[in-house]
């Protein structure tokens, strides 16, 4: 199976990415309106709403680009692939990344369109704490270890439960609710309701994301040193579970 052409796979993760905020902050402004003053059940609707859209996502656009939605799982792909030469390749990072965020944005205008609030609105909730941007690191550590962990010992298939699993419980387990997408963050500062995040916030919440993708990393090699992921063209169901990216072509 060939590798689809780079304007395809940049179209997947621009829409990927795209549905998963709109899903992400879409279920939130519903929470907020179903429940009230009930802030333990909006998370819950919106942490369900997350951990099945993305679960989907995953295994629709898997094929196509390997579905990362998420800047610090394609640089991890191009770092892990250095040796093998496999993952992306550097100019293939940069298009992934443009696409990604651009993609995060347009969810955040398309969910707040969709419950009649203004395009863009810039959140005010500010997310600016020590013990926050350490939620940040275990969570996108965690992130990182599962996609590639997968990848590295032939369990592509249980990527979409997986990542989504992953994502869900860590919206209960950490303190910064599991945002671990430095694009999501981004595109989350575009809407002032119950998922934002205060511009002047995201610095340190992508900066946290960038550390703990390096423990993640750090951790992928230490427990899978011998262990390399499988090229997607010839395990085509791991390509639709979304656990091993596109080889380089």
């Amino acid at each position: 199976m060939s590798t689809p052409a780079l304007t395809r796979r940049l179209l997947a993760e621009f829409t990927g990415t795209g549905l998963l905020v709109a899903v992400v902050v879409g279920s939130g402004i519903m929470a907020v309106r179903l429940s009230p003053g009930q802030p333990g059940l909006e998370l819950l609707e919106n942490a369900l709403a997350t951990v099945a859209g993305l679960a989907v996502i995953i295994t629709m656009l898997a094929p196509v680009s390997g579905a990362h939605l998420n800047p610090v799982v394609s640089l991890a792909d191009w770092l892990l692939g250095r040796r093998s030469g496999t993952g992306l390749a550097g100019r293939e990072v940069a298009a992934y990344l443009a696409a990604q965020i651009g993609g995060a944005i347009g969810g955040a205008v398309l969910a707040n369109l969709m419950f009649a609030l203004p395009a863009v609105s810039a959140s005010v909730t500010a997310r600016t704490a020590p013990h926050l941007w350490l939620g940040e690191l275990v969570a996108t550590a965690g992130l990182v270890l599962v996609v590639f962990a997968l990848a590295r010992t032939g369990r592509g298939t249980l990527a979409p439960a997986a990542v989504a699993g992953w994502i869900g419980a860590a919206y209960w387990a950490t303190s910064s609710t599991s945002f671990a997408n430095p694009a999501v963050t981004v595109g989350r500062a575009f809407t002032d309701t119950f998922a934002g995040i205060a511009p002047g916030s995201v610095p340190g919440f992508v900066g946290a994301q960038a550390v703990g993708a390096g423990v993640g990393v750090a951790l992928v090699l230490a427990l899978f040193p011998g262990a390399a992921a499988t090229p997607v063209e010839q395990i085509p169901e791991m390509a639709a579970a979304g656990a091993v990216p596109p080889a380089r072509a």
